[in-house]
């Protein structure tokens, strides 16, 4: 169910990632967003110090902008917030323009945030959702642990309290196994007492909140023996609600070409990282979700975080699997966690100073391990060999090189794959069966459907890499045939388009079954296809009259034709 407001036409869809509301599910949905505020406050904090910017910024992220892609986002399980990436990124563009942590860095990051909400708009007017469509399964299976296992190790020094090293996972896990020597016990203790918390919950009982009781209980803990003596922890977070506004900047054509290719690059990982997370999850839950319209919702949400005077927000993996692994499955969770966020902010920022750091990084590593889909992986194994191998290189190409290099091959893995099983379709001959009416053969072993007229079934649009295996085929069925063929009817049910060589090869094709003294016809060509073949010249070519609706037509046709000679002999 959705509602949305017209104006002048258009339509803006609202509240679909919240309605209908299941009642049944309201308490896991609340219980959920309460999970999500607990880990992602602390979480997001640490990604202000990724962006330079002061810590109070990272919790503004989950204020405005989250309740804003719930009112307007299609997804019921996106989450969106601060993100590495885009905090990394928007660190590397920002640097040499202002000094980091400076008013002028943080209004330059609120511009950026803008000009990624203009791209979001932008792309929804030209409707490059589609490009989630090239995501498939597979990658999404391989995407996601890819994702896991790169978020998991990157925990580790921080449950053990060791200092952090090296860029890429396998790096970041060659320097803390060095560094092992120097654990923390207190920061180890903490993180194992956090990992029991969260697996002896979920073992009792899938609502259990282990994470939410981890959290509130090592603030307690810290608070009354005083941890914060003997490990890291938050510390002092400042209190206040975000001030409504654009950046204090000089605003200029020259700013904004300086930060242009900054902000284009965040709304590539914006795009298509949020895509690839809102694609896994409703295909999780067998649910629909309209990328357009999450574009809208993340413009509005981006949007949000710039007037507000906060870094831009992200589709985010680790979020969405904190909601799902809680139990989240609405957008209802992500209002329920802005709504303690805004309760935070005004009263309840001086608990957060206790928290040790060490719960934070022992919470997201067990979020790393579920979403490492072993059981996924070892099923495409089983059933789609080949496949298996493009979700195996998305996971390595997360892990190694990077989640946004990842999306791209994904993508790109996924459009490969689907022209090597598309582009040369299985084509068959089209017989006459004295039960069914008629059925297929094939192309090897062909038959007429009469005496005279072979009717060819195309099984895939026409195009430039098929074509000539649409001409190779029908030039040797009229050349093997035996009768010598009158007619060849190709039957073009399957054919959604026709593109300029393809239309040209059947050009030539149809010429060269003239001089041969066979006439080429279609039948059930769609008015797609049909108006595409006026345009190519096609029809002038075969004639208006070329055209059938059924096989029984061409069959009744051919026949006539068929007499007509034979009176005229």
């Amino acid at each position: 169910m959705t509602t949305g407001t017209q104006t002048r036409g258009f339509r803006f869809p609202m509240f679909q990632g919240v309605l209908p509301i299941d009642g049944s599910r309201l308490p896991g949905d609340i219980i959920a967003g309460l999970t999500l505020a607990a880990l992602a406050i602390p979480e997001t904090m640490g990604y202000t110090k990724i962006a330079g910017v002061p810590v109070i910024l990272g919790l503004y992220t989950i204020l405005i902008p989250i309740t804003l892609f719930a009112i307007f986002g299609s997804s019921r399980h996106l989450v969106v917030g601060a993100d590495s990436a885009t905090a990394a990124i928007l660190a590397a563009g920002l640097t040499g323009l202002a000094v980091r942590g400076s008013d002028e860095w943080v209004a330059l990051c609120a511009v950026l945030t803008f000009m990624a909400a203009a791209f979001m708009f932008v792309a929804r007017l030209i409707r490059l959702g589609f490009l989630a469509d090239f995501l498939s399964r597979t990658v999404l299976v391989g995407f996601l642990t890819g994702v896991g296992v790169q978020v998991a190790i990157g925990q580790i020094s921080g449950m053990l309290d060791l200092p952090g090293g090296g860029n890429g996972p396998l790096e970041k896990l060659s320097h803390d196994l060095q560094h092992l020597g120097g654990t923390n016990p207190y920061a180890a203790a903490v993180s194992f007492a956090v990992l029991a918390i969260i697996l002896g919950g979920k073992k009792i009982s899938e609502k259990i909140p282990g994470g939410l009781l981890a959290v509130v209980g090592a603030i307690v803990v810290s608070w009354a023996i005083n941890l914060g003596a003997h490990m890291h922890t938050l510390g002092e977070v400042p209190s206040g609600l975000p001030t409504i506004g654009l950046p204090h900047v000089a605003w200029s054509w020259d700013l904004v070409q300086k930060l242009l290719p900054t902000a284009f690059a965040c709304f590539i990982v914006i795009l298509a990282q949020s895509a690839a997370t809102s694609r896994a999850y409703a295909a999780k839950y067998s649910e629909n979700a309209d990328e357009n319209v999450d574009m809208v919702g993340l413009g509005i949400a981006n949007l949000g975080a710039g007037l507000s005077g906060t870094f831009m927000v992200n589709g985010s993996p680790t979020k969405t699997q904190m909601v799902d692994g809680a139990g989240g499955r609405s957008q209802i969770s992500n209002i329920t966690t802005a709504i303690v966020v805004l309760l935070v902010l005004l009263f309840l920022t001086r608990p957060l100073a206790f928290m040790p750091t060490a719960v934070l990084s022992a919470v997201v590593f067990l979020i790393g391990l579920e979403m490492i889909d072993i059981r996924g992986m070892r099923k495409i194994f089983a059933e789609a060999r080949a496949e298996f191998w493009v979700a195996l290189l998305t996971a390595l190409t997360v892990v190694f090189v990077g989640v946004e290099q990842g999306i791209i091959l994904a993508m790109a893995l996924s459009l490969l794959d689907h022209v090597r099983h598309g582009y040369r379709g299985h084509n068959a001959v089209i017989v006459a069966d004295t039960v069914e009416g008629w059925q297929t053969v094939p192309v090897t072993s062909p038959a007429q459907i009469q005496p005279g007229l072979l009717v060819y079934l195309f099984s895939h649009s026409a195009y430039y890499a098929n074509a000539q295996q649409l001409a190779d085929e029908v030039t040797k069925l009229a050349t093997e045939a035996r009768p010598g063929l009158s007619w060849l009817c190709i039957d073009m049910v399957a054919m959604g388009e026709i593109d300029f060589s393809a239309a040209a090869t059947l050009r030539e094709t149809a010429a060269l079954l003239q001089k041969q003294g066979i006439r080429l016809v279609l039948v059930h060509t769609s008015g797609d296809v049909r108006a595409q073949l006026d345009r190519y010249g096609i029809t002038a070519t075969l004639g208006a009259d070329a055209y059938f609706g059924s096989i029984r037509a061409v069959m009744e046709a051919h026949a006539t034709a068929t007499s007509a000679t034979a009176a005229k002999a």
